[in-house]
């Protein structure tokens, strides 16, 4: 599935989940290292527990971020 995101420098994360595992995240744009990071740590985690640790993370004085985009992004596919 892909995402568009809001209020970030990512413009979309393309992210796939089966069977409630994160199999895959690709971010398109952003932070390289950042979301990379962020990719790779997530990937393999239950979505349920991705959602709970990323949400609300903010980046700067923005009320998202990249990893809240990819908490949302996880939401919308529940």
């Amino acid at each position: 599935m892909i995402y568009k995101t809001h209020g970030v420098c990512s413009q979309a994360i393309d992210v796939e989940v089966e069977n409630g595992i994160i199999t895959s995240i690709k971010f398109v744009g952003g932070c390289s290292g950042n979301t990379q990071g962020v990719a790779a740590l997530a990937t393999g985690m239950k979505a349920e527990d991705a959602i709970e640790k990323l949400e609300g993370i903010r980046c700067g004085m923005r009320p998202t971020s990249c990893p809240d985009q990819l908490a949302k992004a996880l939401k919308s596919m529940q």
